[in-house]
């Protein structure tokens, strides 16, 4: 019987041409507003957009000051943090402590045991790792005792609040850790940014902020040389402000103090300056408009017409006649959307870096996400607008209701203060562009995430509350046709 009423549908909406129509120019307007507005990028200095790249292929943030030494095999390297400040202020992720690393190139291989500013200790590595260790500021009365233990490409972190008592915080797999790395101290220190507040809106503009911590007890077992402090990073055209660092010792006690930061870029955020990939969608605003045109048309126009009598009488019971609507919109609507995304991604990103764009790269699977994500997101909006239209039976108001009620929460998100986007994009049904979501959030990257391209939930709940919405109202539109005449 379902599959009768399913073939129907398929046949009514094939024979329709302004509906096949439709279809397509989902296609072309989410393809062709995608491929536009892309800024080109010049850089500091005209050098252009680019990031280094961390051992997993991700853009990161690789700027800290080092006072380092080769370390040749294996070794440890231990030593007591007794204070850090910050200027102009300290920062909840400003970061000192020690560290083995590759080589000095920005994106190698590390690990590193560290003090916070607002985290404890922790011990972080490969730049997306972040691991806690023991909680607190560290203090002359309260130091933070930290260590770090390579034998081959395993390092292991450990921390103490006295020197004698040791606890392992984590171990770190650093594959294609050459023979001779470096190892020693570091600081760093992300930017601050100053957010201003103005008509309901937020914007921000980044500072640059410096960690100044104090170490003595440095014990360093299998280093060679002395140790001398340099920059990774930070340069004239580093892409992440930053300060100079410096390194003082005297009497046992070492002073570091360091710039920049050690993280994954996030784009966006913070200091984030890689291009985000799903960009390259955005045309999916506009293939969303022509979606709930096409959704409610398919339903309106029979109500117009009065062939939703006939309808109705070659299917009795209307509520799977409503279900079988919906079951062929969501498949035209998904195909429609899985072309466009399979077509708008890579061209979008080829007209991104054309320009000069620095693109943040993503996992193959995560593309997969995207592409197919955008067919979903599409296909459930197309239901969701479908169901109204079977409550409201007119066109004009079906398509302002749709189209208000899916992309007036995220636009308005664009507009207001961080707390009000976070309620927005979590109960509304624009929860669901989290789909688009390329990358992920991590802790340890400062600054605010209340920006286009970042959700308050993964991408999978947002979707979730997208799909609550379409099937609450898809319900209360079979009950509809149950209960109402068909005139």
């Amino acid at each position: 019987m379902m599959g009768r009423l399913l073939h129907a549908e398929w046949t009514k909406f094939r024979t329709v041409r302004g509906w096949v129509a439709g279809a397509f120019v989902v296609v072309l307007a989410t393809v062709g507003l995608g491929l536009l507005g892309h800024d080109s990028c010049g850089g500091p200095n005209g050098s252009g957009c680019t990031l280094p790249l961390g051992p997993g292929g991700e853009a990161v943030a690789d700027t800290f000051y080092f006072v380092h030494q080769p370390l040749r095999g294996n070794g440890t390297i231990t030593v007591r943090v007794t204070s850090l400040a910050g200027t102009p202020s300290l920062q909840a992720w400003s970061k000192a402590g020690i560290i083995v690393k590759a080589n000095t190139t920005q994106g190698s291989a590390y690990a590193a045991m560290l003090v916070t500013g607002g985290h404890g200790v922790r011990m972080q590595y490969d730049f997306v790792n972040d691991v806690v260790g023991l909680a607190g500021l560290p203090s002359a009365g309260s130091p933070r005792w930290l260590r770090l233990t390579r034998a081959g490409d395993v390092v292991t972190g450990y921390n103490s609040a006295d020197g004698t008592h040791w606890t392992q915080v984590g171990t770190a797999m650093l594959s294609g850790l050459p023979a001779t790395a470096q190892i020693g101290l570091f600081a760093a220190s992300p930017v601050y940014t100053v957010v201003t507040t103005g008509f309901g809106s937020e914007t921000g503009h980044p500072v640059p902020t410096e960690a100044v911590a104090t170490m003595d007890h440095v014990a360093l077992s299998g280093g060679q040389g002395s140790l001398a402090g340099s920059q990774v990073g930070g340069g004239q055209d580093d892409m992440y402000p930053s300060m100079p660092g410096s390194y003082r010792q005297a009497g046992g006690v070492s002073t570091v103090s360091g710039s920049g930061d050690i993280v994954p870029d996030v784009p966006g955020v913070g200091a984030g300056n890689g291009g985000d990939i799903s960009q390259a969608l955005i045309g999916t605003f506009a293939g969303l408009i022509a979606a709930v045109v096409v959704a409610t048309m398919f339903i309106t126009a029979e109500y117009r017409r009065g062939l939703i009598r006939v309808t109705f009488t070659a299917s009795p019971w209307r509520g799977r006649a409503l279900l079988a609507k919906a079951g062929v919109i969501a498949a035209v609507t998904f195909v429609a959307g899985l072309v466009a995304a399979a077509i708008a991604l890579p061209l979008g990103v080829r007209s991104m870096r054309s320009g000069g764009v620095f693109v943040d790269p993503v996992p193959a699977l995560t593309m997969v996400r995207l592409i197919a994500g955008t067919g979903a997101l599409l296909a459930v909006c197309a239901v969701l607008a479908l169901a109204i239209g079977t409550m409201v039976r007119r066109s004009a108001i079906a398509v302002t209701l749709g189209v208000v009620l899916i992309a007036g929460p995220f636009i308005l998100s664009t507009l207001l203060i961080s707390g009000v986007t976070q309620w927005l994009l979590r109960l509304t049904p624009a929860a669901g562009f989290a789909i688009q979501q390329a990358y992920p959030k991590y802790e340890q990257v400062t600054g605010s995430y209340a920006t286009m391209g970042y959700y308050p939930l993964s991408w999978w709940a947002g979707f979730a509350v997208l799909c609550a919405w379409t099937f609450a109202l898809l319900t209360l539109a079979v009950f509809t046709v149950r209960r109402r005449d068909a005139a």
